[in-house]
């Protein structure tokens, strides 16, 4: 095999990016992706990077650790990056993208570059003497899980991800419900559904009383031990730890006062857009993983919601991810064995655009590895190098899953006066400005 060649594994959001990143530098690339060929039981679409929970990318403020991100990925030249400014839709002041075109996109690019083939098998191991990253994402399939535990010797860890329901727009009672973004900043991209405590009151109890679904037959055997990352928890466990818990969290009344009448709610139910044409809404907040009978009866209790079409209806799947401290080093190549980088969820990087992000680093450094150079270490006072360190390194105690977050990017050397925005327009402009030293890469 000539030596300026790597393998990627999986054609996720971070597949895609680590093979871009290495064709873009002159490296052949073999991308292999079992879909169309099989699907993982979240996946539905034959297209690359398809995303499979939230259409949106999250905060798009560089004073927000995950916005500050998305800026570090686009001075790089991401190809996530690129094709998320290409298919965004409204979404206030998050990064939404219609899914469809946002796929379409990127699979146009990979397809289309010379230096990257692309082979459709599943793939069970990795050959040796192959600079290789593996991708295969948080539903790896049980053949390459096989791999990756006894050949390679991993621990095998998992969680649980949830998914939020689709509407479509014609449905909604737009009599009932209104539109308006929180505190009025922004266009008014969101559709709010406004409950009174009677209203709330028969939502909730009727909540956390509903059928769940059963899990797969592959989730089976670890059901009793279900571990849910918070970011992505189903609605109706949040409504489990409390009466108030959806009042403080996705039904958050504040700031969502009726524009014409001024009056206010008990709590409020958000729809987010799905695509530009506006045909389509997601519950925000409302992963679920309730029986599809239990959500149309239950989530059209929501005021506004009473007719609703169900485009798309909420699903759980299993997520796998190692034990990565144990195993990878910063650049996520494995310890033991230089020319094997693991990239995506299964690094325990958790997020579209964390994803992302672990595909560049990986991407980047197998290529480098192929051109005979030394591996790149980003500052962990950027995010994208902040997310690597905690994913070699870990934090207190039994490792987790992390979004990106201002928690884990090293902190300034001095006090900035102004508060938590100053403080974060401080890191964000010390980061970017790490981040440009690094373009010509």
């Amino acid at each position: 095999m000539s030596e300026n060649r790597i393998t990627v594994y999986g054609a996720g959001l971070a597949g895609c990016e680590a093979a871009y990143q290495a064709a873009k530098r002159g490296v052949k690339v073999t991308l292999i992706e079992m879909k169309p060929k099989k699907y993982t039981p979240a996946h539905s679409s034959p297209s690359f990077a398809e995303l499979v929970c939230s259409n949106s990318l999250r905060a798009d403020n560089i004073t927000n650790a995950i916005g500050l991100l998305k800026e570090e990925l686009r001075r790089l030249g991401s190809l996530i990056m690129e094709a998320a400014d290409a298919t965004k839709v409204p979404a206030g002041g998050a990064l939404a993208v219609d899914r469809v075109k946002f796929s379409e996109y990127i699979t146009e690019k990979i397809k289309s570059d010379p230096n990257i083939e692309i082979v459709e098998a599943e793939a069970d191991r990795v050959s040796d003497g192959e600079i290789s990253v593996i991708a295969t994402g948080p539903l790896t399939s049980d053949k390459m899980s096989e791999y990756i535990k006894n050949d390679l010797g991993f621990e095998g860890l998992h969680f649980y991800d949830a998914a939020a329901p689709i509407v479509d727009f014609e449905s909604i009672n737009m009599d009932v419900a209104f539109k308006a973004s929180r505190y009025g900043k922004g266009d008014a991209d969101y559709i709010n559904c406004p409950m009174n405590k009677e209203q709330y009151d028969a939502f909730y109890n009727e909540l956390i009383t509903a059928r769940e679904a059963e899990l797969h037959d592959f989730d089976r055997e670890s059901q009793k031990k279900l571990t849910v990352f918070e970011g992505c928890m189903p609605v109706e466990v949040m409504a489990r730890r409390g009466y108030d818990t959806l009042r403080y969290g996705p039904l958050k009344p504040v700031g969502l006062e009726h524009p014409t009448t001024g009056e206010s709610y008990y709590a409020v139910v958000q729809l987010r857009k799905e695509n530009n044409e506006g045909s389509m809404y997601n519950i925000v907040g409302f992963q679920t993983h309730l029986a599809f009978p239990e959500q149309r009866r239950v989530f059209s209790m929501i005021p506004g919601l009473e007719n609703a079409e169900f485009l798309r209806y909420g699903v759980m799947h299993r997520n796998t991810y190692i034990n990565s401290p144990e195993y990878l080093l910063s650049d996520y190549s494995v310890k033991n064995r230089r020319d094997l980088f693991f990239a995506g969820q299964m690094t325990g990087v958790e997020g579209y655009i964390e994803s992302c992000a672990s595909g560049f680093v990986a991407g980047l450094n197998a290529c480098r590895r192929a051109l005979g150079k030394e591996s790149v270490i980003f500052d962990n006072a950027t995010v994208i190098g902040a997310m690597a360190s905690y994913v070699s390194t870990g934090g207190v105690g039994k490792f987790v899953p992390m979004n990106a977050n201002f928690g884990i990017v090293r902190p300034l050397d001095k006090r900035v006066k102004g508060g938590k925005q100053a403080k974060n327009n401080a890191l964000a402009e010390r980061a970017l400005e790490i981040i440009d030293t690094y373009k010509d890469l």
